[in-house]
């Protein structure tokens, strides 16, 4: 970290207001650390990151994924098992982590269906649908209004009970076709959920989670063009997807640029997040030959927060760790502050002007309003620390990263490297209280809460304190003659 005192002092008379014209200029040393930041990053499968036996201890996880069925999480009619929830929930707090979700109801698994057992009791009409050619396997019918109305109740009651919850990261707008995932491809015998039904269930979910991100499933068609129109983020599973379905078709090169351009997708990322999860798991990109670099290059490119590989074992070989390494730098958001400015003499009262200058060079914004906040701090002669800390208004889900173009032939061919976004400058006035004691003051900047005040993004630049915050330089600050 660079900082540098520049001021003209012409003698002695004069030596008190150039002092106070001097100014300190600090440009931190970034770090190539990969961050555990909230929201963002590396997710685990059903497991936390406490339990995850495959998950390497140079990879930090702030987010537990997992999908339960409708049944699993409403075992009796209107009595949704909150108590199982709660467990699981305060496990993935005491990881370090948050949760996100999806709820299913269409399962391709014999004798393991996914919607309660209570459903056809109550006179909810079952289907008994076949997936390429194996079961039957029982499915809810989501076109019968007694099905129906018992799901959109119980996504309503699962809004009401944890919407806005702290320790969920997000939930899938799922429930629809198999594994909640929007299609019902592989089946001869059974259509989609009509269109007017499924829009019902978006518009459920919407209303029931009006804090907490949603994110559609990509497979939505019309209804992910309407979800994401109103404000969610999507989710694809596949990722890394180069034909191991087909010779012919992949999701690579042919579902995701249909999808994405079909449903007009592609600037959704502005404002809620966008997730992955691997095709089988790393170890058939390997396997396959599929160019690691290639597919985190297109995930990064389609603005990626996180990335779910199933908490399978990573792949053997030499150039895995290095290109994860490089990809887990970039994914989600990474806040690097370039330069900072600021008088190097203030008096108490007076507002000291901070200029600063930010750069996201990460794939996503950080969707949440964590604010830019300063933390002064001086030592007492009783041993004691005077301490004042203020928050700016400014909130870093304005720094942005750097956009590409899609799904050009170009880009198809070898996805370059996303470029890092626009610098942000960021002018902030802070007034120190005006009984402040007089003397050094140390400066230190941190990205925080609003509610709490405490620190909770991790910047791509050195010198982190233990507190979460990052000392930066000092300021003299003078009593009012």
């Amino acid at each position: 970290m660079r900082q540098i005192l520049c001021g003209l002092i012409l003698g002695s008379a004069v030596l008190s207001a150039a002092a106070q014209c001097q100014e300190v200029i600090v440009t931190p040393d970034e770090s190539d650390e990969i961050l555990a930041n909230p929201g963002m990053g590396w997710e685990t499968f059903h497991c936390t990151s406490k339990r995850d036996k495959s998950l390497p201890p140079w990879i930090p996880s702030t987010v537990h994924y997992a999908r339960w069925g409708w049944g699993e999480l409403e075992p009796a009619p209107g009595k949704i098992d909150y108590a199982f929830l709660d467990k699981v929930l305060k496990e993935t707090h005491d990881s370090g982590q948050a949760l996100a979700f999806r709820v299913m109801c269409c399962s391709t698994s014999l004798n393991q269906p996914y919607h309660p057992k209570w459903l056809k009791e109550a006179g909810g009409r079952e289907l008994q649908a076949d997936y390429e050619g194996h079961g039957p396997f029982p499915i809810p019918d989501m076109d019968d209004p007694i099905v129906l109305k018992a799901h959109l109740d119980f996504v309503a009651r699962l809004g009401e009970k944890y919407d806005g919850h702290p320790d969920i990261a997000h939930v899938d707008l799922g429930s629809v076709g198999w594994w909640g995932e929007w299609h019902l491809s592989g089946s001869k015998n059974c259509k989609m959920t009509a269109d007017e039904n499924c829009l019902k269930v978006v518009n459920t979910y919407l209303s029931a989670f009006k804090k907490t991100p949603l994110l559609m499933l990509i497979g939505g068609g019309r209804s992910l063009k309407y979800a994401t129109g109103h404000g969610t983020g999507w989710r694809a599973d596949c990722l890394g997807d180069m034909g191991g379905f087909s010779k012919t078709w992949s999701h690579m090169l042919k579902g995701y640029p249909f999808w994405v351009k079909e449903a007009g997708i592609q600037e959704a990322w502005r404002t809620a997040p966008v997730a992955w999860e691997s095709g089988w798991d790393m170890r058939k990109w390997v396997q396959e030959g599929w160019p690691l670099r290639y597919i985190f290059n297109y995930a990064l490119a389609c603005h990626a927060s996180v990335l779910n590989n199933k908490s399978a074992p990573l792949p053997q070989g030499d150039n895995v760790r290095p290109e994860l390494e490089r990809f887990l730098r970039r994914l989600g958001y990474r806040l690097v502050l370039k330069e900072l400015k600021h008088p190097a003499e203030v008096k108490a009262g007076e507002p000291l002007a901070i200029t600063m200058k930010w750069q996201n060079t990460g794939s996503a914004p950080c969707y949440r309003p964590y604010r830019l906040a300063y933390r002064l701090a001086i030592a007492l002669p009783d041993g004691k620390e005077h301490v004042e800390i203020i928050q700016s208004d400014t909130t870093v889900n304005r720094f942005l990263p750097g956009t590409m173009e899609l799904f050009t032939p170009e880009f198809l061919k070898e996805p370059k490297d996303l470029p890092a976004g626009e610098v942000q400058t960021v002018t902030d006035a802070l007034k120190l209280s005006q009984d402040s004691p007089p003397g050094a003051y140390s400066l230190a900047v941190g990205v925080v809460d609003a509610r709490t005040g405490l620190p909770v993004v991790r910047l791509g630049i050195k010198g982190r304190a233990e507190s979460g915050w990052y000392p930066l330089s000092n300021v003299q600050v003078s009593r009012k003659p």
